[in-house]
């Protein structure tokens, strides 16, 4: 097996890498201490042509692959993990649900804006009673005949307040379960759609995450996405896929709390000589690039298996499960190693201790990561994919 990028994949990652340390790098403090939505570096990233990596080009595209997807996220999220969960969103969730999912005349409507970056969208499953139990929707949408009726209301929505599309998973047959819940493309300029006030997060700080509320929404039958009761399938799918995003998020969490390390580590005295020197502190390197680097092998495996259109499903959960804490685990030692200045904004570690708590959490619990391993196992699917 070949462990090697080709010239494309290291050009993106490259890009990414001079992107995120000059253009990022510089604010991010600031932005994340006062809440302040990076509007000009999401502007830039969509000239980059990171917003739309995953679309055709003949939808305004990058049309990369999910490796070079990866490789994006890890160095934007090295530094500014406000910004690459916008970027997650917006591929994982909101343009390859699209792409994958929609008909035709929904990708030509709303796939260029999104990919381009000009609109940003928002993947609207999360409720205040339906977090890691997807099933249990409580906003409806009624067939009116030549619409849907949408009431309810969505909690913990990435890019809630600067969206212009929405995916919506709403229940339109109760009777039915899982069975009657339906997708929708909802533009937030309709009427009825509210959004509430940006809220005041642990991590991730810069991006806006708010609750929405849908009050008699009008919806064409048209902006449905697939058969009637395909909506729970698509949710689900559709999170197997953004898993690698949060995955290569929660990667480069924790590899920009040890390149941190390391340069920290070699320039600081103690004792006499640099701290990297120290076993106490060696050790706690060692142990880092160890668990980083499985973690990166995890993230390209489950991507390769995407692009190669094999079941991911429980690659994904695995990549996610544990880059996630390697993430939480190596920043908090990364706090550590740079003593009381890793307690302070101006070294960055503290930023990425409370950036790393979410991949633990959205877009799947690490509890429901385990459930989706421990089934596809005992289901015996545990046999590495190959191809001949």
């Amino acid at each position: 097996m070949e462990f090697k990028l080709n010239e494309d994949q290291w050009a993106v990652k490259e890009a990414a890498r001079d992107f995120a340390q000059n253009e990022l790098k510089p604010g991010v403090i600031e932005r994340d201490s006062s809440m302040a939505y990076p509007t000009e570096q999401v502007k830039a990233m969509g000239e980059l042509g990171f917003m739309g990596m995953l679309v055709d080009p003949k939808y305004g595209g990058s049309g990369m692959d999910n490796i070079s997807y990866a490789l994006v996220m890890e160095e934007l999220s090295k530094v500014d993990n406000s910004c690459s969960v916008i970027v997650s969103v917006q591929n994982s969730l909101v343009c390859w649900g699209l792409q994958e999912f929609g008909n035709e005349e929904q990708k030509q409507k709303y796939l260029p804006r999104l990919a381009s970056g000009e609109w940003i969208g928002a993947f609207c499953l999360s409720e205040p009673e339906a977090g890691s139990d997807a099933t249990m929707q409580r906003t409806t949408a009624e067939d009116k005949g030549d619409h849907y009726l949408l009431n309810g209301t969505k909690n913990w929505i990435t890019s809630g307040g600067t969206s212009k599309v929405h995916l919506v998973i709403a229940q339109t047959d109760k009777e039915k379960g899982h069975r009657g819940i339906n997708a929708f493309i909802v533009e937030t300029s309709w009427d009825g759609v509210d959004v509430g006030a940006k809220e005041d997060k642990l991590g991730i700080r810069s991006s806006d995450t708010h609750t929405i509320m849908y009050s008699n929404v009008k919806v064409p039958k048209e902006n449905r996405i697939g058969e009637d009761g395909f909506g729970f399938k698509f949710a689900m799918k559709v999170l197997a896929g953004g898993r690698i995003g949060i995955a290569s998020q929660a990667l480069g969490i924790a590899a920009g709390s040890y390149e941190l390390s390391v340069e920290y580590a070699k320039q600081r005295e103690a004792f006499g000589k640099p701290i990297a020197q120290h076993q106490a502190i060696a050790f706690k390197i060692a142990r880092m690039a160890t668990d980083i680097e499985a973690s990166r092998m995890l993230v390209y495996r489950a991507a390769w298996l995407k692009d190669n259109h094999m079941d991911y499903l429980m690659a994904s959960a695995m990549a996610k499960l544990a880059a996630s804490d390697a993430a939480m685990k190596h920043s908090v030692e990364a706090v550590q190693i740079h003593g009381g200045y890793g307690f302070v904004k101006e070294y960055h570690v503290e930023r990425l201790m409370r950036d790393a708590k979410i991949t633990q959490i959205y877009e799947g619990t690490s509890e429901v990561q385990q459930i989706v391993i421990s089934r596809s196992v005992l289901k015996g699917q545990l046999e590495v994919p190959t191809t001949k």
